[in-house]
């Protein structure tokens, strides 16, 4: 066997640029948004639910059915304010990024045909990169 053929990583990159600056800024505001908005939304769910069922809080029946819907609506809250912080640091770092700079976008994949003798690292090592949703370059 003289040739392989094979899927291959490739990195797309994105030059930064007032455009994608605002819009990643944009997209990250309304994420910080939606998650207070949930967040407001899971304490009135749960102030519906405990007058829904009302749970005894004098027998142990009650106590555990308290516990468990307090668990749950607390996992769920703590969920979206781990959002929330993760969405305001990333907001942070976004704002104070400088203009031209490279960001990682995500990664595609592409086949590559491996010979006996080829640079495996010239295979491996491609990336992409984009301005304003348009190829730029393709570096290897």
């Amino acid at each position: 066997m003289d040739s392989i053929s094979i899927k291959v990583p490739v990195t797309v990159k994105a030059k930064l640029t007032e455009k994608l600056k605002a819009r990643m800024l944009e997209e990250l505001t309304n994420g910080i948004k939606r998650a207070e908005l949930e967040l407001q939304q899971i304490d009135v769910e749960e102030s519906r639910v405990m007058k829904e069922t009302q749970p005894n809080e004098n027998t142990p029946e009650g106590v555990a059915q308290i516990r468990a819907i307090r668990t749950h609506f607390g996992e769920e809250r703590q969920k979206r304010l781990e959002y929330r912080e993760q969405a305001m640091a990333k907001k942070e770092e976004t704002q104070k990024l400088a203009l031209g700079a490279e960001i990682i976008q995500g990664t595609l994949e592409r086949q590559a045909e491996l010979k006996i003798g080829d640079d495996m690292r010239e295979i491996m090592n491609v990336e992409v990169l984009v301005e304003d949703d348009k190829i730029i370059a393709i570096r290897s």
